[in-house]
Formats: C-alpha cells, structure tokens, sequence
C-alpha cells in the first residue's frame, strides 16, 4: 500500500520539485518507507512507499527496458506473477520483483487496456514519454482513491490519493460543492466522482483518464453486469468455494508479517478459515469489543480464533473517543458520517502493533445480499406489488404521514417508515431507508443561503437516477447494483482505506475480488436472499470454513453507542463544535437545537443526524480552519477561534 501525487503541466509551465515533495509530505502515512519521484518534461510523479512485496528494490517509478514508460501505484496486483511471466515469454525484461513493473510493460503491449488486465486493488500513474501522455486507472470497485483536478492554474491535471496533497498546491481551488454538502447530510459519505470541493473530482471505480497537455478525458472500462445465466446451484457453491479460497490465497502474498481482521461475523470467520488452511503458521487475528454488551462481539470472535487455533488480540474500547476524535476528522478529507470509522481505527491502530497486512470480510454484504435492508427492500416490494398505484399514493402515504415516529418504542411498533415506503416506487424506498436527513428535514436544517445555492436540488434525484438505469432487474439486484456505485465505494472502502492507511497498514479485502463480483452478477436473487436468510450461497459455500455457532446468528454490525456518547460525552463536544457561528453558513441553529432538544429528551434518536453534523462542523474547522483536535481539546492558528468554542478548552 501506498500513496502517489503528481501533475502534468500546461504549456508554458514546468514542474517544480519542491511542490511534488510537498504533495507527497501530506500523505507519508500512507508510506512512510521510502520517497520516489520523477520529473520528465511537463510531468511530475511522487511516490510514498509502504513496502510489502520486493522489499529491496521495489522502489517507484519503475520504468521499462529503455526507460520511456513510468508507472508508480497504490494497491497490489494479485495477478502479477502469471503476467510477468507472460510478459517475459513476449521477450519483456524485468530489473526487479515488484508488481508495479508489470504495469509498465504491460502498458507497452495494450496501451490504456491495462486495468483489465488486473487482478487486484489499485490507482496508478503511467507516463507515456514517446506520446507525452499521463494515463490513470482505478480498480473495478473502488477499493484504492484517486483524487484529481484539471482547474489547478498552470496544470492539466493533478491527482493524488487523498485531498490534502492537493491543498498543497498553490492556486488550488477550495470552492465548497454545495451539492455534495446536501448529499453528506443525506447519505452520511459524498459519492463518487463528486468530491467536497466544486472543482476537484473522484476517479470513479473502473473508470480511466487520459491527459496530454491539449486535454483530459475519462471513460469507464468496466462496469458490474447482471447476467441470467441458468446456473446449477450445487456447481455454483463450488465455483465460489474455489474462487474465495483463491481470492484469499493470493491476498496472503507478502513480505512483511500479515494478519486478519476478525469481527466474530460470517465474512471475517470465512476470511480466518481459509487463511488458516493455508498458513504454515497460526494465523494473528484482531478484534476489537466495548465496555456496552450491546455493541460487543469479542465472544464470537473468540470462537472463530479458538476454531482456527490463531495467534489472537483484542482491545476493549470505551466511549471515550479523545484520542482518536483528530485522526478521524484529519485523515477522511471529507466530511464522513459513518459512526463504525471509529472502532475500524482502533482495530487498525492495535493490528498496526503486530503486522502491517490485514485481511478483511469486506464487500461480501453488497455482493451477496447479506444486509437485513435487502430482505426488507424484496418483501417490501412484494407488499407493494400487491397493492394499485392509487392506493399506495392515496390511503398508504396519508397512513405514513400522520403515523407517529415512536423511535423510543420496539422495532415492531415503529411502522412509519414501512408505510413511507409502501407509497413509494423502490428507488424512492430505498433512498428513504438509507438516507439520514432527507426531503423536509433535510430543507429545514440547511442555511437559508444553502437552500437559495441549491436551487431546489434533492439527493433524492440521485438514487431515482441509479434505479431507473436497472428498473428492468429484480429488486435485490437493483438495490446491489446501487450499492456498488454509492454506499460500497463512498463509504465502506473510503473507512476501510483511511483507518487503515491512518497507522500506514496495508488492508485487504478477498470478498472484493471481482471474480467473485462477476460471479454474484450472474447468481439468481434467490441464491443470495433466499427466504429471511441472507448470503445463502456464500454462506452455503463458505460453511466449511465458518464455526457452527455463528452461520446463522443474527448481523450485528460493527457500530457504536452513539445515542448514549451524544447524552454523555460527547454531549459537550456537540454543543462546542456544531452550535458555532461557523455552522451558520450550512445549517439552520434553531432546526439543530430542535433537533438536539429532541435526542436529549430521550423521545427520539436522532443519533446519526447529529454525527453527520458534528462531523460536517469538525470537518469545517479541521479542514477549512487549521483546528486541531487534541483529546478533544482544539488548538486553533488563530487566537481568534476562542470566541466560537465555548465549552471547548483552546490550546495555543
């Protein structure tokens, strides 16, 4: 793993050394093992290096034999092997072990077809010199980022792996996207390619871009298709049986010590299972509980461990988050609401003690159906279909309009939001299932100079879109493919990246192999949802691998208790960061006391609602003020800063 930053210059401009450094300097803990950079003409190539394979000479760029191709990436090739050596039969030479060569050769034999040829997670760079052209690609699914910029004053283009190695360079344009604040607000994460900034854009997954100095265009190589293709349901659990233990085999290659993630789930027991089977030595696990019961899993980890006989390490974490609070805020860039960033660091920062490769479960949820809202989203629209369009828009939204939000009140009297969605058409449903603050709430709580900017724009719009391009598919698979455009690649792999890369370790992820994305594209719906149980052929396929006790034990997901941090202690941290003047540019303060007033009652939850808040405020005065966040402590730039932070000790 690791992190690139580079630029291609317009005529007339030359790349300056210094300012490549500094790019490269914002992102050392993605690699902090060595600095490689390259300036050839009007490009500009920096290189942050976390070894893994080829610890000697594995050092980027890497160029080809005459030195007239340049590749430097993020990720790993899983597939490097079987094209080096198909490469070298082509009459190719290598001066050294590393993946990263393959892609410069390889770029010699298929030009802008590369990443079809790949097998893993990766963002890479190739400078083409005889054709004075920058090529970048990104994986299938989205698990490596790639950040660029064509508006930057003297550049083509600029890209990097994270945000701040853009804001490093002079001339860079910080303009908010008003749209994409909506849409965090929304949706809890900003989805790809739009980025928090106006002019700065996300290379979206299996997506490539092209640059000369006279101009840049994208296109996408790869795209998950559905594929009806009559499939037998017993040679079908073998073929994902062989291509998960291969997915996994292959993600085991390393040089440096490797261990596994393990939650006490299905998709992490599965991972430990097979990596046990083919490990020499006992396998190191980590896991990660809480003092609250509620949230703990640590028993159920402990039974795949003692199954797997593995090296295994836990940590319990409490509700306080002060030593994490800034490298949560810092490290995501963007603002970012999904609250399970906070244990993912922990365990990311403990694993980091131990190896520098984690294996994940990962990506196995989307693929295979194993989310509880994808059970609901196919009754539900079996309950739907059993009712005329009239009704539903008539009688059904009344019955959901004045039925009351019981939320202090068990799940089954809480029937709100089933009648909301019985009115609607299943993008609207599922937008209304996944999203935070949406349609009313979301104009109430927004500046009044917000909404004039928007113009009437809805998140809404964006999922309506997604849908009708798959309205001729089942509900599962229309609610998947979403999935994997929106919540798959803007959320679970952006947390997986960050905290990982936060205590430069490397994670991966075998569920994510797009072998295995290919295979759940062509797998009936009834294969994976199939009756109330979700991931049935994954989990029929994996069920050797996976301890008895936690095959069918209820998804507990990895999250945290934030309604009770927000009455407890985070409670000071709201009222300090979210209640200042600088919020005022995005969000109403009377719509935000109502609803800080309401959670405090006890009447309602609205836990996520106000993380995304906090998160936009701490974002805001991280990322646009200099704020830091010292155990919850700030230390501002600026003297100045006191006066919005009453509750919160300023440390100069």
């Amino acid at each position: 793993m690791c992190g690139i930053a580079g630029y291609l210059t317009t005529e007339g401009a030359a790349p300056n050394r210094a300012l490549l450094k500094s790019m490269c300097d914002q992102i050392v803990h993605r690699g902090p093992d060595a600095y490689g950079s390259l300036i050839d003409g009007p490009v500009a190539l920096g290189h942050r290096r976390l070894s893994i394979i080829d610890l000697t000479t594995g050092d980027q760029p890497v160029a080809n034999e005459d030195g007239s191709i340049q590749a430097m990436f993020n990720g790993e090739i899983y597939n490097y092997r079987e094209l080096r050596s198909e490469l070298q039969r082509k009459g190719h030479r290598f001066q050294t072990q590393s993946d990263t060569e393959v892609l410069a050769h390889l770029y010699e034999d298929v030009g802008e077809r590369v990443p079809e040829f790949l097998n893993g997670m990766f963002a890479f760079a190739i400078w083409d010199r005889p054709r004075q052209c920058l090529f970048l690609a990104r994986d299938r699914l989205g698990k490596k980022p790639l950040y660029y910029s064509t508006s930057v004053p003297g550049m083509r283009v600029c890209f990097a792996s994270e945000l701040k190695a853009l804001k490093a360079i002079p001339g860079f344009n910080d303009r908010i996207n008003r749209r994409a604040v909506a849409d965090f607000l929304s949706f809890s994460y900003i989805a790809d390619p739009d980025t928090i900034y106006q002019d700065t854009h996300k290379l979206a997954p299996g997506h490539a871009l092209m640059a000369t100095r006279s101009g840049v265009r994208t296109w996408r190589y790869w795209e998950p298709k559905f594929a009806d293709t009559g499939a037998n349901l017993e040679h079908t659990v073998e073929e994902l049986r062989s291509l998960a233990k291969d997915a996994v085999e292959r993600r085991m290659v390393s040089d440096v010590p490797l261990g596994a993630f393990l939650s006490g789930g299905v998709d992490s027991s599965a991972v430990v299972g097979v990596m046990a089977e083919h490990s020499p030595v006992p396998v190191k696990t980590f896991s990660i509980g809480f003092t609250d019961k509620r949230f703990d899993e640590l028993q159920y980890a402990r039974i795949a461990a003692e199954r797997n006989h593995t090296e295994h390490h836990e940590q319990v974490v409490s509700p306080a988050i002060e030593d994490i609070f800034d490298v949560l805020v810092n490290h995501f860039d963007e603002p970012f609401g999904d609250a399970s960033a906070i244990p993912t660091l922990y365990v990311s920062k403990m694993t980091r003690q131990h190896v520098t490769v984690a294996l994940s479960g990962d990506g196995a949820d989307e693929l295979f159906g194993g989310y509880r809202r994808y059970y609901f989203g196919v009754l539900e629209e079996r309950l739907r279909n059993k009712f005329p369009a009239w009704f539903r828009q008539s009688a059904i939204k009344t019955g959901a309009r004045y039925y009351p939000k019981f939320d202090y009140l068990p799940q089954v009297f809480r029937a709100k939001t089933l009648l909301t969605n019985l009115s609607q058409e299943l993008g609207d449903a599922y937008f209304t299932s996944m999203s935070t603050f949406r349609d009313a709430n979301l104009t109430a709580v927004l500046s009044e100079d917000m909404r004039s900017e928007l113009g009437g724009y809805s998140p809404r719009e964006k999922y309506r879109g997604l849908f009708q391009a798959v309205r001729h598919r089942s509900p599962l698979e229309q609610m998947q493919w979403v999935d994997m455009q929106t919540y798959l690649p803007g959320d679970i792999l952006v947390k997986a990246d960050r905290a990982t890369m936060a205590y430069s370790l490397e994670g991966r992820s075998p569920w994510l192999d797009y072998r295995l994305a290919e295979l759940s594209l062509r797998t009936p719906p009834d294969w994976k949802v199939h009756g109330r149980t979700g991931k049935y052929i994954f989990k029929r396929a994996m069920a050797p691998y996976i301890p008895q006790e936690l095959l069918n034990r209820k998804k507990m997901g990895f999250s945290v208790p934030l309604g009770e941090w927000f009455r407890t202690t985070l409670r000071p941290v709201f009222q300090s960061l979210v209640f200042s003047s600088e919020m005022e540019e995005f969000v109403s303060p009377a719509e935000v006391r109502r609803i800080w007033n309401e959670h405090q009652s006890g009447l309602h939850s609205h836990e996520r609602k106000l993380w995304n808040l906090l998160m936009l405020a701490a974002w805001n005065l991280r990322h646009r003020r200099g704020v830091r966040f010292e155990g919850l402590a700030v230390s501002a730039r600026s003297a100045s800063r006191t006066s919005a932070l009453p509750a919160v000790s300023v440390v100069s």
